[in-house]
């Protein structure tokens, strides 16, 4: 049972036109952005920060970004936004072997060393206490411009946003999301948890 029920998708028209951009990347409005509407200008801004951060400026693919979102929710537990994460990966058109692979993407060889640098940026920037160091910026440099490293840390800061609200509401969890839960994560043990 969610903390805070969502609203009807027509409560706030604003809302509803600028959350057609999540039609596109998970196939529907998610609930949290239907709970923000209680106050427009949250689910307003919320949404229009979303589509700046997940606007492609440099090599940062949609996919890696949905990948880097991914890994920042299972580093604080959101299994709301781990379902939404890897959801939207495959919608961007993640390889297959990445969405299978996710959980070992230190050591699959689906997975590339720029990859893995930008996996492991966000794995030690999702952690408390924070665990960026001068070794994950050296791998981000061997890599990455410092653009790119802006944009997978607005990512990454978008989802501590996300992770926040999403496990403290037990937002409910759609159907899709569960689906793609299931099918990429539930071998190592997704479940919807609080977010039925």
């Amino acid at each position: 049972m969610p903390l805070v029920t969502p609203l009807s998708a027509n409560h706030d028209l604003e809302t509803k036109e600028l959350a057609e951009f999540f039609n596109e990347t998970l196939g529907f409005c998610p609930n949290s952005v239907l709970t923000m509407q209680r106050r427009p200008a949250i689910s307003k801004a919320f949404i229009n920060l979303n589509k700046a951060v997940m606007a492609n400026e440099g090599r940062v693919t949609s996919a890696l970004k949905r990948m880097i979102a991914w890994v920042s929710s299972n580093a604080t537990g959101c299994r709301y936004c781990q379902a939404h994460a890897i959801r939207a990966a495959e919608r961007y058109g993640a390889e297959q072997e990445h969405l299978d692979n996710i959980w070992e993407y230190r050591t699959h060889p689906a997975f590339n060393d720029a990859e893995r640098a930008a996996l492991d940026f966000s794995l030690a920037a999702s952690q408390v206490p924070n665990a960026v160091d001068e070794n994950i910026k050296k791998q981000l440099y061997e890599h990455w411009d410092e653009g790119e490293i802006v944009e997978m840390l607005g990512v990454i800061s978008l989802f501590g946003y996300l992770n926040r609200w999403n496990d403290s509401m037990g937002t409910s969890i759609e159907d899709g999301a569960v689906e793609s839960g299931e099918q990429y994560l539930g071998k190592h043990g997704w479940e919807k948890g609080k977010h039925v």
